[in-house]
This record gives C-alpha cells, sequence and structure tokens, in this order.
C-alpha cells in the first residue's frame, strides 16, 4: 500500500486508543524484518532512520531511505518514514524530498532556553515543509554508549508543567518524555513512572512518545500505553534478536561465506521479535485523560 504519514498513524493510533510501534532501520535487512513482522502482527508501524545509521551509510540518507519506502510501499500494512534524533539541520531539511513525512529534532543536550529556541525553528521549517516534527524534554539516557540516568539526576523526569510551556513554546506535533526507559538496554528490566505518564498525558496536548522501550517489559509497555504513551520506539530488541541468530549460525558452521546463509535466520528472528512487539503495543487499549 501506498507510504503512510506518520501524523495520520499517530491520530488513528490516538482515536483508537492505542500505541504505535516504532522500529529503526540500520540495515536493509532491518527493514525487510520490519514490515515483515507487522504483517504478521496485522499492524501499523513506523520505519525509523536515525542520524547515527545516516552517518552509518557513509553521510548518505537517500540510498536507505529510498529502499524503505520501497519496502513500505509493498506491505499489506501501513507503514510510515521516520527520521529520527536529528541534531543536524542540514540533514532534518533533507527529510520532505527523500520521503520522510515525520522527524524527531534532538534538541535535549542543549540548555532548557537553547533547546526551546532550536526546537521552535525547527518546527516553524518542518511544518512549512510538511513534516511532523517529534522533540524530546527530559533525558532519556543511554545515548551514544552514556550510562543509564538516576532515577534523581536532573532531568531524568519530565515534569508535566515543563512539558506543556514546551509543546506550547514550540509547536511540536510529539513530545518524548523521560518516565525511567533508557536507550541500548539490553535487558527487559526498566520501570516506567505510570502515574508521571498519566499527569503528562493530562498536562500536554500532543502525543506522548517513549524511547529506549527495548528495556520495558512486555507488562511495563502495555501499562504505560494504558497511562497514556501512544509512539513506542524499539531499536535494540531488533539487534538482540538478529546478532546472536549471526552468532550460532557462524558457530555452527565456520566454513559458510555466503551471507545469505546467515542474514536470512536472523532478519526471520528479528521479523518474530517485531510481530511480538507490535502486537503488545497495538493490542492494548489506552485509558482517555480525565481530569476526573
Amino acid at each position: 500500500m501506498p507510504l503512510a504519514r506518520t501524523a495520520d498513524l499517530l491520530a488513528a493510533a490516538v482515536a483508537a486508543g492505542r500505541g504505535l510501534p516504532a522500529f529503526n532501520v540500520i540495515t536493509l535487512e532491518h527493514a525487510e524484518a520490519i514490515a515483515a513482522g507487522a504483517e504478521l502482527a496485522a499492524a501499523p508501524a513506523v520505519l525509523q532512520i536515525s542520524q547515527n545509521a545516516v552517518a552509518f551509510h557513509g553521510g548518505r540518507l537517500l540510498p536507505l531511505a529510498r529502499a524503505c519506502a520501497e519496502i513500505a510501499a509493498a506491505a499489506r500494512v501501513p507503514l510510515s518514514l521516520h527520521l529520527d534524533h536529528v541534531e543536524d539541520g542540514e540533514l532534518l531539511r533533507a527529510a520532505p524530498a527523500a520521503g520522510f513525512s515525520s522527524a524527531m529534532f534532538d534538541a535535549s543536550r542543549l540548555p532548557h532556553a537553547e533547546n526551546v529556541k532550536a526546537t521552535a525553528e525547527a518546527a516553524a521549517w518542518a511544518h512549512r515543509h510538511g513534516l511532523h516534527l517529534e522533540a524530546e524534554l527530559g533525558r532519556v539516557g543511554g545515548k551514544d554508549g552514556e550510562p543509564p540516568l538516576s532515577p534523581h539526576a536532573p532531568g531524568a523526569r519530565t515534569e508535566p508543567a515543563e512539558a506543556a510551556d514546551y509543546v506550547a513554546e514550540t509547536g511540536v506535533d510529539a513530545l518524548a518524555v523521560a518516565v525511567g526507559s533508557s536507550h541500548a538496554m539490553t535487558t527487559r528490566t526498566a520501570e516506567l513512572d505510570h502515574g508521571l505518564i498519566s499527569r503528562l498525558a493530562l498536562a500536554v496536548p500532543a502525543p506522548l512518545v517513549l524511547h529506549g522501550s527495548s528495556g520495558v517489559p512486555d507488562e511495563q509497555l502495555s501499562a504505560g500505553i494504558a497511562a497514556g504513551l501512544v509512539k513506542i520506539n524499539i531499536g535494540t530488541a531488533l539487534n538482540a534478536a538478529f546478532t546472536p541468530t549471526i552468532r550460532q549460525y557462524l558457530a555452527e558452521d565456520s566454513r559458510v561465506t555466503d551471507p545469505r546463509k546467515y542474514l536470512a535466520p536472523a532478519r526471520t528472528a528479528m521479523a518474530e521479535a517485531v510481530a511480538h512487539l507490535a502486537g503488545i503495543v497495538t493490542s492494548r487499549a489506552r485509558s482517555r485523560p480525565s481530569s476526573a
């Protein structure tokens, strides 16, 4: 089916009271596995390419983006294309022509006033060019190899009043919040602050996004979506299925040289992980925020 728009998938998820899974793409096999897994789960999904993934491909955005768009167009479920964790303004400006309908502009490392200014400028530009823009407030630890944040570290939790002001001042369409998860976790031991999520959902008029979802157990994800999370970003969980499968295959056959021999089962393992997580994210209805 035609490449979907992230804004439309988010709106449908909000209307249905369900989550929207968003999976990170690093290689062509990732994109193929995400499409296959989403089809198995009969779920819409977002294909996400991060600035780090673009750097891995030599700084060239178009080859992987166009491959993802073709895979999405051939899928039997709605898939959209999202440019994730963009800090480079030039890369953001390349997004519309490359087929992206949304992007996440990441100014979270900047002091708050600078974050607001840079994000407001990015949002204004994005809206003039038809892009749905996500941003982050608070610090979701684990980026680029940094350790997870202590729950008591500055910025480790997003405050509802500050989040409401931030969305109003920047004009962003979705907000990634710090509520207990961390990027790049290989164990599913994160504990979300569900009370905070509920307060954020009441305070913020934009869909809430959870980064670092790979480290969150299924029941915690379900409860987080019930409390008000909508877009659920997942990356490391795919690699945790992909890489051990390759490692096992090579350990059992040290003479293999054809990469298709080990990439095929690894891609299948990744698709199964996608199907499981997409099912969890889309099958739990969310309570509608209420001030009562």
